[in-house]
């Protein structure tokens, strides 16, 4: 294979890079970054982020974008002006995406972004229009409603195939309830039928009334597949990966907390399809189901920013947020595509606290478990260089792995 043109660091006096959303992908990002030699900072409003423990880049508060819309505005600008040139400025979080949406003119002065398509990261983002989109442009998708009452839920139910999902219409929406809660850690809720569906859509919209109800995609979590896949501001695609899932976390309808690259073009040919249709430029995740009621692959939800999954990329050849990066600085870039290397690509966070639910399903055993953590392995969030980030990551798996016996162990005897 020749040697990919493009370049492989930044020079002198290229402008900075700024990441929106400190969690660990924002982390990982700037990361990546800052190793080719971009400046870089990374933003976010919950000082309790990853990015304030990290040794990469420059990590900075700002003010909460939906609750203080100006104010952050006011300090983007700022920002802009201070580090100079005309920054490059991905999003790593929905929120971020949101409020790039909503002051697109006023941040175009000041930094380099896709904005002819900023309107779509915007349609993407929430899961409102989302499926819409996808079908009016020839992607396939499950059954699916926009729904903000309990009449419309048990209409769609009325006629559903079950099991069917309620899913927030921004992925943020469940994000702050409480730990306890029914919605605490999740995705989705499951229903298995009209009346678990309204009863399900009760405990939903006591938090949020909008919610969208899906058709569940059937068949095992490992025919999900995870598209990655940047589009050139001149709409070319310049990258690829396309992943396929393992495990996730919950089990069934959870986030990939185990991946690895797979190679197919079916679902390549789908995604890249659909992006083109719709004029996409920038950075798009999307996840996909093969359906093993007909076998078609179908989409789940499409992401516009920079994902967790978008980690596994880099160690595919792919280097996502690079590349990007690149074509918002106005340089050239040539297409890049996945080099066939075999890894699994593992959030051990997640994957720590669903293990159990697959063994209990006797859908994996111990052997197989173990066989998924051979090299080459590579870890979204264990970066031993990044070591104050790492540590949190540390506890959290003691405190999965000690933690969960100890309270099973105190909890015999008492009363349910």
């Amino acid at each position: 294979m020749p040697p990919c043109p493009n370049p492989d660091r930044a020079e002198p006096g290229w402008p900075a890079a700024v990441v929106l959303g400190g969690y660990y992908t924002g982390v990982n990002l700037t990361r990546y970054l800052v190793r080719r030699g971009v400046t870089a900072y990374c933003l976010d409003n919950d000082r309790s982020r990853q990015a304030f423990r990290s040794v990469y880049g420059t990590t900075l508060q700002c003010p909460d974008p939906d609750r203080q819309p100006d104010e952050w505005l006011g300090f983007m600008l700022e920002l802009a002006r201070k580090a100079g040139g005309k920054p490059a400025l991905i999003p790593s979080a929905d929120a971020f995406v949101a409020a790039m949406a909503r002051h697109a003119d006023e941040l175009a002065t000041a930094y380099a972004f896709c904005r002819d398509s900023v309107e779509l990261y915007a349609i993407l983002a929430t899961k409102r229009r989302q499926y819409d989109l996808a079908v009016e442009h020839g992607m396939p998708v499950p059954r699916t409603r926009f729904a903000q009452s309990p009449e419309e839920v048990a209409e769609f139910g009325a006629g559903a195939q079950f099991p069917c999902v309620i899913k927030p219409v921004r992925s943020y929406d469940w994000a702050k309830v409480p730990r306890g809660h029914p919605l605490a850690a999740r995705k989705v809720m499951v229903a298995a039928s009209p009346k678990d569906l309204d009863e399900k859509y009760a405990i939903v919209a006591a938090v949020n009334s909008e919610v969208v109800v899906q058709e569940v995609i059937e068949g095992p979590d490992t025919a999900k597949l995870v598209y990655l896949s940047c589009y050139s501001t001149d709409r070319r695609r310049i990258a690829r990966c396309l992943l396929r899932e393992l495990r996730t976390a919950p089990i069934y309808n959870g986030n990939a907390s185990v991946t690895e690259p797979i190679d197919d073009p079916e679902t390549d040919s789908i995604c890249d399809r659909f992006l083109q249709s719709i004029g996409y430029a920038g950075l798009c995740e999307i996840e996909l189901k093969r359906d093993s009621r007909d076998g078609r692959v179908k989409m789940i939800e499409a992401n516009p920013r920079y994902t967790g999954t978008s980690d596994a990329a880099p160690y595919a050849g792919v280097d996502l947020g690079w590349l990007h990066y690149l074509d918002l600085i106005g340089q050239r870039v040539e297409m890049v595509a996945q080099d066939g290397r075999d890894f699994r690509h593992i959030v051990l966070t997640w994957d720590f606290s669903t293990i159990g639910n697959y063994r209990r399903a006797g859908l994996w055993t111990w052997r197989q478990i173990i066989r998924s953590y051979r090299p080459p392995v590579y870890f979204f969030d264990l970066d031993l260089r990044n070591w104050r980030v790492a540590l949190g990551t540390i506890i959290t798996l003691l405190k999965l792995i000690i933690g969960r016996p100890i309270r099973r162990f105190f909890s015999r005897g008492q009363p349910a």
